[in-house]
């Protein structure tokens, strides 16, 4: 018989644990390419500049005066303010708090009070698409190669408004989404009756895995069926089907920095067919149920290290499977014991609509896939020396075309212009 602490006594109990030197330390970049939903689009309202700080990056959110949804970098090139610290939406541009300047949703500066001419300098970005009531991002070299389909879920009338919660963790992106399949975890934290049964399928940057649950509810036990399609390293959709509730949850996962990821829940209750007035209050139920359970998880998460090569189970394979499929989201590896050059993984340039190019390309070899116990596959060893990238998206120091340093402005045709960042 198992005993299971209560979240608060294991919460209070991993909050006094000192953190482990190595619980910040991962051979992989920390920003694997791919689409991110960064807000939902109720949250970015039109004529509202909205702050973000994700990929170690300091953004703003925007509209544009045709309604579409723009990402942008924060700080004004002209002298350095906060464009998200007391901007203001003017006309569908963006309006720095500091000395006037305007930059459009595509981040070209359109205007600057006092100059003679406009500067030809703009706010660095990232290639944005909305659908499905979510804003997503690009980040990655080049244009996306790949797009996240719609999701029907969250714009049916057969589906209540969605339970929404957010959570952050001092853990790898990567590491969130391998909790989908660790199936010994499911019997453990979640009270299964025994580790779910799964079917793994790829499909370039997409990914499925089938499954069933079978969870114990009031001495009995209830079989579900469950369907978890991957879009790329940070967008997935789980769909669970039983006899008595269907749950459609949108998970998505998103760095935040080189230490911290975030996952936040979407879950779409489907309305009971003969008693759909009874779905606010399944909503209660679910939500203390579920939200419960990822707390637990994340107390966990803030307190673990990447262990490169695990010790896999014959029935945790697909941890193994998980992270050779995610390796490809990574740039090639850097030859060990090169030193580690200008990441490649960064927003195109200001100039070119965020630059162009083909995606990351998949890696021949995938970090740390493991060793699985009773069964003869050939460990995949951890290359010496492979670099931790700490901010692949960091804040970056801004460089002219021209050659002029960070510190030094242009006087052009007696306005004063500071050239704009190539981020190719």
């Amino acid at each position: 018989m198992r005993l299971r602490r209560s979240h608060d006594k294991a919460a209070a109990l991993l909050a006094a644990l000192p953190r482990a030197p190595r619980a910040d330390t991962y051979p992989m970049p920390a920003v694997p390419h791919g689409w991110y939903a960064v807000l939902r689009s109720a949250e970015l309202r039109q004529g509202e500049v909205v702050s973000l700080h994700y990929f170690g990056r300091a953004l703003i959110a925007f509209r544009g005066t045709d309604g579409q949804a723009a990402v942008r970098d924060a700080h004004c090139p002209h002298y350095g303010a906060h464009l998200g610290a007391g901007g203001k939406v003017v006309d569908g541009t963006v309006e720095c708090p500091f000395h006037g300047w305007r930059f459009a949703a595509d981040g070209r500066c359109v205007e600057a009070p006092f100059a003679v001419r406009t500067p030809k300098v703009s706010l660095g970005g990232l290639p944005v698409r909305e659908h499905s009531g979510l804003v997503f991002v690009y980040a990655g070299p080049g244009a996306p190669a790949w797009e996240v389909p719609e999701i029907p879920e969250t714009t049916s009338r057969e589906f209540a408004s969605p339970v929404d919660d957010t959570c952050r963790a001092r853990i790898h992106i990567q590491e969130m989404r391998e909790n989908i399949v660790d199936e010994s975890h499911f019997h453990f934290i979640h009270g299964q009756a025994e580790p779910p049964v799964q079917d793994w399928r790829v499909d370039g940057p997409f990914a499925e895995v089938r499954g069933r649950i079978r969870r114990r509810v009031l001495g009995r036990d209830i079989d579900n069926t469950f369907d978890a399609f991957m879009y790329g390293p940070g967008v997935m959709v789980v769909r669970t089907h039983g006899p008595v509730l269907s749950v459609t949850a949108v998970a998505l996962s998103t760095p935040v920095d080189d230490r911290t990821s975030e996952l936040r829940m979407l879950y779409y209750l489907r309305k009971p067919a003969r008693a759909r007035f009874l779905a606010p209050a399944l909503k209660l139920v679910f939500r203390a149920e579920a939200l419960g359970e990822v707390r637990e998880e994340v107390h966990i998460w803030d307190h673990k290290i990447h262990q490169p090569r695990p010790v896999l189970l014959p029935h945790e394979q697909g941890i193994r499977q998980l992270r050779r499929w995610y390796a490809q989201f990574y740039p090639p590896q850097t030859p060990p014991g090169a030193p580690a050059a200008d990441h490649p993984a960064r927003p195109g340039s200001a100039h070119d609509a965020e630059g162009a190019g083909a995606a990351g390309a998949a890696q021949s070899r995938s970090p740390g896939a493991g060793l699985l116990v009773g069964d003869a596959v050939q460990v995949q060893d951890l290359p010496q020396g492979t670099p931790f990238v700490a901010a692949e998206f960091g804040e970056r120091t801004q460089q002219s075309a021209v050659g002029a340093t960070a510190d030094k402005a242009v006087l052009v045709d007696g306005g004063m212009e500071h050239p704009s960042e190539d981020q190719g």
